[in-house]
């Protein structure tokens, strides 16, 4: 079964499974269709986070493709350049694009297919065409709105007739069919030590960007030994450092405390506890998380239930915390996948490019858009995530693998920036704490902070307002995005699969 943000995307998927092949190298699949069929949401310009499953080792295991910054970049060129914070659009955004070399390394160490055998619908979706779903139409709007679609060549790529496409639309990428082609026969060598990488410069360039052949060239993508946090019975695997991932963790931590079964799920009084841990543990992330590289992360002590229990004892059942703010505002632009094969492997994979349509820097000829994570590092020297020379910023991917007594029991995750930990906390409280169905833990209404402090719930929350209010948070309905989680789960005794996919968004999970 595999759950995705598309129904062709998720189709391949199956398809791959059905031909043999493993969870990796569906999960690839699924990603290279997805740059095609919604290139705002995720692509090799980006970067990739991924938790797996080996049936054969009997763990979890992670892998880190994220890209860093160029070796040339730092706070006083960028102060030089009249930035006071990194900037959003152009080349100044873009840090090395991480996930292809992504790809690469987990077929190669859990695929059975190659490369090129798995970039094939991808090349046949972008040479034919796409039709353009609502979702793919809102980012057109966001994408305009930051006026990424300025630069050149991204109304060449991605415009249909000089205008964005609307919906059913079809849109054509023969550039990126061909680039995925060179991919295909090349190796992903093509894009860190060769030709595509070289128009990848050149293009950043024609902007005075920063980076270089160099800073390609030594890009890694990393294996990683996960994090964990009991909750319920059963084991929460997250990404470790420099993922926003332990602000989950913590979250549930905090929440374990609570006897949140005995209260009204769309309650102030629960919703208010709810919140609570969410800022808690935002205010961790801030003071600490960015490239273990370059700090010493307290990541013990933050997981600590200790910790949680002192973070906890500080809740006031009455009254909103305040003074408690993030200086990275929401991204919504982030493509997730779960997928569980014959042999019981298990991929819970994410893949962004962090704004819709990222940098709005497209390389060249060659189809790629390029991220704009770097907007992410502060450009405050005092700041533990500031700005240094080939270094990664903290990132909000987090895919989530759940164990029960060492075995799968959960893949899941979600897109939308800051969102992410928030919904997934939502989701995975509904499903372990009331029990709901994973399809009706996600569909059950939510609520979202933004870096503001503002308090935004869905429509359905509306009762709740008045209570939430009276404790001293600031709440309006709608106005942001709710994440959009999709997941696989497995029955514990029967082993039965059940597949989640987001209301909010346009996706399928699609099993056999």
């Amino acid at each position: 079964m595999v759950a995705s943000a598309h129904p062709l995307g998720s189709l391949v998927g199956v398809n791959v499974l059905q031909q043999g092949g493993s969870a990796m190298d569906a999960a690839v699949a699924m990603a290279a269709v997805h740059n095609v069929v919604n290139p705002a949401m995720i692509g090799i310009g980006g970067d990739t986070f991924l938790l797996y499953y080996s049936a054969k080792e009997g763990r979890v295991i992670g892998l880190n493709a994220s890209g860093r910054s160029a070796h040339a970049a730092t706070i006083a060129e960028y102060r030089s350049r009249g930035y006071e914070s990194a900037p959003v659009n152009g080349p100044l955004a873009v840090t090395v694009p991480g996930a292809l070399d992504g790809w690469a390394r987990a077929l190669a160490s859990h695929g059975t297919m190659s490369l090129g055998d798995i970039l094939e619908p991808a090349i046949r979706y972008a040479e034919g065409g796409v039709p353009v779903n609502l979702d793919l139409v809102d980012y057109y709007e966001h994408a305009r709105a930051r006026a990424v679609t300025d630069f050149p060549n991204f109304i060449a790529t991605y415009f249909v007739n000089g205008r964005p496409p609307g919906l059913g639309e079809i849109l054509v990428q023969k550039n990126l069919a061909e680039t995925f082609r060179t991919i295909a026969r090349d190796g992903s060598g093509a894009l860190y030590q060769g030709v595509i990488g070289e128009k990848i410069i050149a293009a950043l360039g024609d902007f005075r960007g920063l980076m270089t052949m160099r800073d390609l060239a030594d890009h890694t993508s990393e294996w990683v030994e996960p994090i964990a946090t009991e909750y319920r019975g059963l084991a929460v695997h997250e990404f470790p450092p420099n993922s926003q991932g332990i602000a989950l963790l913590e979250q549930l931590n905090i929440l374990e405390g609570f006897d949140l079964a005995s209260m009204a799920r769309e309650s102030p009084a629960r919703i208010h506890l709810q919140v609570e841990a969410a800022w808690l543990a935002f205010r961790d992330l801030e003071a600490c998380v960015t490239d273990p590289q370059r700090a010493r992360i307290p990541v013990e002590k933050m997981l600590g239930k200790t910790h949680a229990r002192e973070l906890r004892e500080g809740i006031k059942p009455e009254r909103a915390s305040t003074g408690v703010t993030r200086r990275s505002g929401l991204g919504e632009n982030t493509a997730y996948f779960a997928v569980v094969d014959h042999d019981g492997n298990v991929a819970s994979f994410t893949g962004s490019l962090r704004n819709p349509f990222g940098s709005g820097v497209v390389a060249g000829d060659t189809g790629i858009l390029l991220h704009n994570r770097g907007r992410d590092f502060s450009l405050d020297p005092a700041n533990v995530n500031r700005l240094e020379p080939h270094k990664r910023p903290r990132h909000t991917l987090n895919p989530v693998i759940v164990t029960k007594d060492g075995r799968p029991y959960l893949a899941i995750g979600c897109v939308g920036g800051h969102q992410q930990t928030q919904a997934l906390q939502q989701v995975l409280v509904n499903h372990l704490d009331d029990r709901l169905g994973i399809q009706e833990a996600i569909e059950a209404p939510r609520w979202a902070l933004t870096e503001d402090g503002t308090l935004h719930v869905e429509r359905e929350l509306q009762s709740a307002i008045p209570g939430l209010e009276a404790r001293g948070h600031r709440v309006v309905v709608g106005q942001t995005n709710f994440g959009g989680c999709h997941a696989v789960m497995i029955d514990p005794v029967t082993l039965a699969l059940f597949g989640g996919s987001e209301p909010r968004l346009c996706g399928a999970a699609i099993g056999y």
